[in-house]
């Protein structure tokens, strides 16, 4: 990334520094690990990439992309936050020709307190609040026998949890980002504005 030369993506790899990382990214120990589903969606991405560049939109890649792979059932582990888009999205794909299952955060309705919260640590001050449980959405949905399952809006740790114990293979359609209307990257691209704040820096802190 630190690079500035960027010879992989054009090709000019001779114009590469000595200790770029690159160097080693292309070896034939790399390149053997892309066999079996690893290459086929490895050759799928790109055709996807190729015949909807700058046309389909990441929904439309995604459906295509578990049409080509084979993908029949699809599980939705989204954020109770989402419920409405995530219910949207389910019929979207039923329309399409797939089995969908889906699982929300709060399933189980386990208190907080069961993770060894105190209250303090809590959104609540008091009474009731069910924990996320992203074990148990990998569960569900591992039971389900899905062949895909995308994340829609599972908070920060929780999605990296479900990925863990999902079984599928994993994609996110939603990232969380409850401040930016759930687009994370708009932090990124006021960095040097509004947003100053996200480097960190002392004189940032305002």
């Amino acid at each position: 990334m630190k690079c500035g030369i960027y010879g992989c993506f054009s090709g000019k790899t001779e114009d590469r520094p000595n200790d770029c990382p690159s160097v080693s990214a292309s070896t034939d120990d790399v390149m053997k690990e892309y066999e079996g589903d690893c290459l086929r969606m490895a050759q799928v991405a790109a055709e996807v990439e190729a015949e909807g560049y700058m046309r389909w939109t990441r929904l439309e890649e995604l459906m295509e992309f578990s049409r080509r792979m084979g993908f029949k059932r699809i599980g939705i582990a989204s954020c109770i936050g989402l419920k409405k888009e995530s219910i949207s999205l389910a019929r979207i794909l039923e329309s399409r020709g797939f089995e969908v299952e889906g699982v929300f955060c709060k399933v189980g309705g386990v208190h907080k307190e069961r993770i060894g919260l105190s209250r303090d640590k809590m959104l609540r001050k008091e009474g009731f609040e069910a924990m996320c449980n992203p074990v148990a959405q990998a569960r569900l949905l591992n039971a389900a026998g899905t062949d895909l399952n995308i994340i829609m809006g599972l908070c920060v740790g929780h999605d990296i949890i479900f990925s863990q114990r999902s079984r599928a293979p994993v994609t996110t359609l939603v990232v969380k980002d409850r401040v930016l209307g759930h687009n994370p990257v708009a932090a990124i691209y006021g960095s040097e504005g509004f947003y100053r704040r996200v480097y960190g820096r002392k004189d940032d802190k305002k």
